[in-house]
């Protein structure tokens, strides 16, 4: 593919004016109908091809994506990919962070800068649109390592571009994972991506082919599948004791009085303070604290800019709410569980306001229900106004195997002969990778460890496990917005409904 060279105010320019409504992103290479298109969305092109240039020297070159684009082809390639250098098992791993808010900052940031020495690391970079933000990052790191420089820049571009960093963890919007994780692996860069693997299925899967292409180590922030538990309920699966896999059922739920996501809005967002045209990316390009004539009184909140920025799995233009931020912490771990990951290939969902129905486009409660390849299916409940989840557990035709609290195989009545219950012993030697909890730092160390062998693989959270948990709630999505089944076929990747 051609790419023209521009200098850098025009490609921030272009980048920033390339307001295009094109066709919702859906799955690479598939044909895929009108309503579904609808079901996911608008969005603008991202960014526009070129390499950018800073005093004469090449920047990384930035894709365009029009409607061929995202429903059938891929994110151009630069015309020369880094390939990052050989980390060894002793080696200091640099890091950038893409996306410094609440979970980008207490959970990551905070977690590498503290453990800089322990972990071998060294957080260099630090980028997010909103500059609060990014002094924050900047000063807590210098607090841990001596006052060293740290790049600040609201532009991801100039974190990728840096041949110094060898990894980046990525904690932005959900709108804006697909389009980093590509243009950072294209540079050589492994990655950490915060869960959903990315908006839309098509993104996941251009997503997933660089991962392959690249061989870079791609994790996704799902820390359930680092917790031992999971595995050794796989483990007891793999090794039949429950027989055929019938079902299996779990959920995720919170309640809130205060309303979920609706976080504190700093009193210093503002248009100098915040790039808000950044922000929206690929989103429905939006003037600042605009509302819209079918807003008023029906979303008020809509008006304010910094609402959005701050709350945005509310709404459908950046999230799907329950389903890509509430069902990824358990779904990951749940199909490592099923002892054999697969494509779904078949999904309904409904999701209801019940309560929560004046401030937000997404459900307040959703119910997912998944058919798989080889026979057995799932149901998944999500719900941020009331906390009751069902319990952990995969059903089999000779035996049902919880794993809630431990792991525990009940037989079934007509095969207790057969089949004896029993507690699973996590502490086994190869289960002793795994962690004994639901940890975060655990998982960010399986991360660090993948890179050293560089074994993507190795990861517990991979794009092979990514990929398929993102085409479920994809999938799910657009049962919602569609009031439809939707089927899906792992070969071509087609959806249908």
């Amino acid at each position: 593919m051609d790419e023209k060279r521009t200098d850098v105010e025009s490609s921030r320019r272009d980048f920033l004016k390339t307001a295009t409504t094109v066709a919702g992103a859906l799955v690479t290479g598939a044909a895929v109908t009108a309503e579904a298109e609808a079901a996911q969305g608008a969005a603008k092109p991202a960014a526009p091809a070129g390499g950018a240039k800073t005093a004469g020297k090449p920047q990384i070159p930035v894709s365009t994506i029009d409607a061929k684009a995202m429903t059938g082809g891929k994110f151009p390639m630069g015309t020369k990919l880094a390939t990052g250098r050989a980390i060894g098992a002793n080696d200091r791993i640099t890091l950038g962070f893409v996306g410094v808010g609440t979970q980008g900052y207490n959970a990551h940031l905070r977690s590498y800068a503290d453990k800089m020495q322990e972990w071998n690391v060294a957080p260099v970079a630090v980028c997010d649109p909103f500059d609060l933000y990014n002094t924050r990052a900047v000063d807590y790191i210098k607090t841990k390592n001596g006052g060293a420089p740290v790049l600040a820049n609201r532009d991801y571009r100039k974190i990728i571009e840096r041949s110094d960093i060898d990894a980046i963890v990525i904690a932005t919007p959900e709108h804006w994972h697909g389009q980093i994780a590509v243009h950072a692996m294209q540079a050589g860069k492994h990655i950490y991506c915060e869960k959903p693997m990315t908006r839309y299925l098509d993104e996941a899967f251009q997503v997933y082919d660089v991962v392959k292409a690249t061989k870079r180590v791609y994790q996704v922030g799902s820390q359930g599948c680092t917790d031992v538990r999971w595995h050794a309920t796989a483990k007891a699966i793999r090794e039949g004791k429950v027989g055929k896999l019938v079902m299996g059922q779990s959920s995720y739920t919170r309640n809130n009085r205060f309303g979920e996501w609706n976080y504190k809005i700093e009193k210093e967002i503002s248009p100098e303070t915040f790039d808000w045209e950044l922000w929206l990316g690929s989103a429905p390009k939006r003037a600042w604290n605009f509302l819209g004539p079918a807003e008023v009184n029906i979303q008020p909140e809509r008006a304010d800019s910094g609402a959005l920025f701050r709350r945005y799995r509310k709404y459908w233009d950046y999230s799907s709410g329950i389903l890509s931020d509430l069902a990824p912490h358990r779904l990951h771990p749940f199909l490592i569980a099923s002892g054999n990951p697969e494509f779904p290939t078949r999904v309904s969902s409904i999701g209801t306001h019940g309560v929560q129905n004046k401030d937000r486009d997404v459900a307040d409660t959703s119910q997912i229900i998944a058919e798989f390849p080889s026979g057995w299916s799932m149901l998944f409940i999500g719900s941020t106004v009331n906390e009751q989840g069902l319990e952990d557990m995969f059903r089999g035709e000779k035996a049902t195997v919880y794993f809630g609290n431990g792991v525990e195989v009940r037989p079934e009545r007509p095969w207790t002969e057969e089949i004896e219950g029993e507690k699973i012993d996590t502490s086994a030697a190869d289960l002793a990778r795994f962690s004994r909890t639901e940890n975060i730092p655990d998982h960010q160390k399986n991360w660090l460890e993948s890179i050293r062998k560089n074994d993507p693989a190795n990861c517990n959270a991979n794009a092979d496990l990514a990929i398929k948990v993102q085409t479920i709630i994809s999938l799910a999505e657009m049962s919602q917005r569609l009031g439809k089944t939707m089927n899906f076929d792992p070969k071509t990747r087609k959806v249908t409904g």
